[in-house]
């Protein structure tokens, strides 16, 4: 499903993100797919490269000029997380 729902989407999911997605069993819906591209839009309109999105309880690292999700990390698991090499945070939840 995941695979499915990205056809609908401009953000492209690095190998490493898919691999994050299943590894943590974070399935995302076409509204939430919706809202992490609107994010990625904000994050744009101010200029940034890369940018943090936190929504629905999970971390989203992207990669803004490419429109590429680097990574993803459930909330529990960021929690003692450390995020470099960002310009940018945008919060939905």
């Amino acid at each position: 499903e995941i695979l499915k729902s990205k056809l609908e989407t401009t953000l492209k999911f690095s190998g490493h993100a898919q691999a994050r997605l299943r590894l943590r069993n974070i399935q995302l819906d076409a509204e939430q797919l919706h809202k992490l591209e609107q994010a990625v839009d904000k994050a744009a309109a101010k200029g940034s490269r890369d940018t943090l999105v936190v929504m629905d309880g999970n971390v989203f690292v992207v990669s803004v000029r490419n429109r590429t999700v680097i990574t993803v990390v459930d909330r529990a698991s960021a929690k003692e997380n450390v995020f470099t090499q960002i310009d940018s945070a945008v919060l939905t939840d």
